[in-house]
């Protein structure tokens, strides 16, 4: 088997979970090899994982056919592919399978990401519809979760702008979450790019989303945040970009607004406040040079 298919098999298993998987990759990288049974046992003793369930579902018919449906439905991109992204690599617990539809080339492009909150105000599409025509007529690419509220925003008017824009799911490709995002994730598919490192199937499990915030952290270049609660998921997407050296900016709002706490207090921390897309488009200069 080659190492390709046995990474995509190993995360069809059931409990190999990140920390697992990351475990078999590194071995991987430092032997130039696959594990045999007994260094299997040695590498997940300790994590939380049912061994003989495991070898189980990696010796099984079942988890076969789920590779054969997965490479059917899309794309699979491994942490051993040329294309796999060098900045998302490079970060704690990186995905080893990404499952993905559309246009992987955006990967490769500068990355802006923008995540915020999904009961959003008035306030916070006024400030999308200010920043956003400007970053994409610098071909920025613009991440984001594909939640309602600021997410689901900030993708549809990057592609009103006719520019391109990149979807992480936590859930499957088949799955759409939530469920008036249909047309959304549809267009998003062939126009830009979705990526989710949930197989076929996976429905919106709350667990799935702060995994899914390391990716869009991962991918970017630098992080937006639009309006965020104290202790928001948006605000852990920013801690974790934080942690992984990515720049944080934040647009300010209103001392007397809720939905302005978290990004007033990412200010206040040191990031980087947002009065107009120069302030976005500062972080980008070098990429942009080296674009052209």
């Amino acid at each position: 088997m080659d190492d390709r298919s046995f990474l995509l098999r190993i995360h069809l298993c059931s409990g190999i979970g990140v920390k697992g998987e990351n475990k078999i990759y590194s071995f991987m990288q430092k032997n130039k090899r696959q594990p045999q049974l007994i260094e299997l046992a040695e590498l997940l003793s300790g994590l939380k994982i049912d061994l003989q369930q495991f070898l189980t579902d990696f010796h099984s018919q079942a988890t076969t056919q789920k590779m054969i449906i997965n490479q059917h439905h899309g794309g699979i991109l491994t942490i051993l592919d040329p294309e796999y992204p060098a900045q998302l690599k490079e970060t704690f617990e990186p995905p080893n399978i990404l499952f993905y539809q559309g246009r992987l080339e955006l990967l490769k492009r500068p990355i802006l990401a923008i995540v915020g909150a999904r009961n959003m105000t008035k306030y916070a599409t006024v400030v999308l519809k200010k920043l956003i025509p400007d970053i994409c007529t610098h071909q920025i690419t613009v991440v984001s979760g594909a939640a309602r509220g600021v997410d689901s925003l900030a993708h549809r008017l990057v592609l009103n702008a006719n520019s391109d824009t990149i979807a992480v799911l936590g859930t499957g490709l088949d799955q759409v979450y939530p469920r008036k995002n249909y047309e959304l994730q549809t267009l998003m598919a062939r126009r830009g790019l979705v990526l989710t490192e949930y197989e076929l199937g996976q429905k919106p499990l709350p667990y799935h989303f702060p995994l899914r915030n390391r990716i869009i952290a991962g991918l970017c270049q630098s992080l937006l945040v639009v309006e965020a609660k104290h202790h928001s998921g948006s605000l852990i997407t920013a801690n974790i970009a934080l942690q992984e050296n990515r720049n944080i900016l934040a647009v300010p709002g209103p001392i007397n607004s809720n939905l302005s706490v978290g990004t007033n207090e990412l200010i206040q921390a040191g990031a980087k406040p947002v009065l107009n897309s120069t302030d976005i488009l500062e972080d980008f200069l070098n990429s942009l040079t080296n674009q052209t």
